[in-house]
């Protein structure tokens, strides 16, 4: 056959001869209800207002009563009864590729910053499996984020998940952008879900800047968007993280906040009927939560290091969803609001933080050094109040006098501007300075077994 004949036939081959089509029967709430078409959960499909005007896309969330249950992934204004809806047979999925470097995109991957569209010809749909758990690399070398608080006392490892607790107005959106500007990364993705609209600039020109933006991909979508594309905004993200990671490169992955995903994924469970469980979120958000977050990690070809923010409801951090994430994530960063009250930023609570895989990326003597940093602030902790109200007596115990001595040293340590880019090996210096190692007592070397 001639060339000049093959596309086509190619074209043949990829049309489609029959459309399946339905018609809407009712609408309550954010829930479409259709009889027909023939199609399956998460399948995309176009609903024709009767007046005219522009299809507006849905995805099928369920069925009932042999109903056809579809949420739009827009505005709702226009679907009468009698609607067509026909069923694209395709699921959700975006163009990926160098191209998407220093772009704005939508939680359903369209670009928002008023740029060119994505020349891109690979797409990625975005629900995929986690790596297989025997696929994955063991964490060995740290991924540095240029906060030192972080770096110095709960160091994030290449492939780890990490989740940052706070309460709203205590430095989480200062603190991404920090990471994006000074970290060792490759590439950063950030998704912003459920942010306020006014805030999506701020971020971008204050907290990330120029230098951030130019080797980070951002997904934003706002407060008033529909609870379905926020879900999908955290999907895009993390897709695109494992398009560059698939590519050998080492990702680092920033959502806020999974607070937010989570309240959508309850928005989208009570209106088809599914029953609320703990504080009204349904069991499908428990569900939905280990498979999301199970994504990132470290493989063969590349890492994504996660690191997700959540907005702790009323400063409880035994909160449902904040609870459920803390055990699903391989540590925590926790937010002080008391810090942030007495202008110490950022306001990073060591004593309450932990990172499950420091041990396996830290030299000993590092461990050591952050160790004794604990053992001083855990000792103030506990008798601060005799020392505010003066009832402490010097030389009680040993290590609180040492603690007061060193307690103004150790915080001005932890402080750091926004515009500030931490040094590893200057922390370690000045961490060594602050800390008296000889006070340290060493570990004793483990004795081989007997055979």
């Amino acid at each position: 056959m001639s060339c000049s004949l093959q596309k086509y036939v190619d074209a043949v081959d990829q049309c489609v001869t029959l459309r399946q089509h339905g018609k809407v029967t009712q609408v309550i709430g954010l829930v479409v209800s259709s009889t027909g078409p023939s199609t399956s959960v998460g399948e995309l499909c176009r609903i024709y207002p009767s007046e005219g005007g522009q299809p507006i896309p849905a995805e099928v969330v369920g069925f009932k009563d042999r109903q056809v249950m579809l949420m739009p992934l827009g505005e709702m204004r226009g679907i009468n009864p009698g609607s067509v809806v026909e069923a694209t047979g395709e699921t959700l999925s975006i163009p990926v590729g160098d191209q998407l470097l220093g772009r704005v995109i939508s939680g359903l991957g369209i670009p928002i910053d008023g740029k060119a569209e994505i020349a891109s010809e690979r797409k990625k749909h975005v629900y995929a499996e986690p790596p297989h758990p025997l696929q994955r690399q063991r964490i060995h070398d740290p991924m540095l984020t240029g906060i030192r608080s972080i770096d110095m006392f709960t160091t994030c490892g290449r492939g780890q998940r990490l989740g940052i607790f706070a309460g709203s107005g205590v430095g989480k959106s200062v603190m991404m952008g920090m990471i994006a500007r000074h970290s060792k990364a490759d590439v950063n993705v950030i998704g912003l879900i459920g942010e306020r609209g006014r805030e999506v600039r701020d971020f971008l020109e204050r907290d990330l800047g120029e230098e951030g933006l130019a080797r980070s991909v951002v997904v934003a979508v706002t407060s008033d968007q529909p609870a379905l594309i926020k879900v999908k905004g955290a999907l895009v993200a993390t897709t695109i993280a494992e398009h560059f990671r698939d590519q050998g490169k080492n990702v680092i992955l920033l959502v806020d906040s999974i607070t937010r995903i989570a309240m959508a994924l309850r928005e989208i469970g009570l209106a088809i009927g599914e029953p609320p469980a703990t504080k009204g979120y349904t069991p499908s958000v428990f569900a939905f939560l280990p498979k999301f977050l199970e994504r990132p990690g470290f493989t063969a070809t590349g890492s994504i290091t996660g690191l997700y923010t959540v907005l702790v409801e009323g400063d409880d951090f035994n909160e449902p969803v904040s609870d459920t994430v803390r055990s699903i994530l391989d540590g925590h960063v926790a937010l002080s609001r008391k810090l942030a009250n007495r202008n110490h930023y950022p306001a990073v609570d060591i004593l309450d933080s932990v990172s499950r895989v420091m041990p396996d990326v830290v030299t000993p003597e590092h461990r050591r050094l952050a160790g004794r940093a604990r053992e001083l602030l855990a000792a103030y902790r506990e008798s601060e109040d005799l020392i505010t109200i003066g009832a402490y007596i010097k030389g009680s115990h040993k290590i609180t006098d040492e603690a007061i001595a060193k307690l103004g040293d150790i915080n001005s340590f932890l402080r750091q501007d926004m515009n500030e880019e931490a040094s590893f090996e200057q922390d370690i210096r000045r961490l060594k300075e602050i800390v008296d190692l000889e006070k340290i007592p060493i570990p004793p070397a483990e004795t081989p077994k007997a055979p």
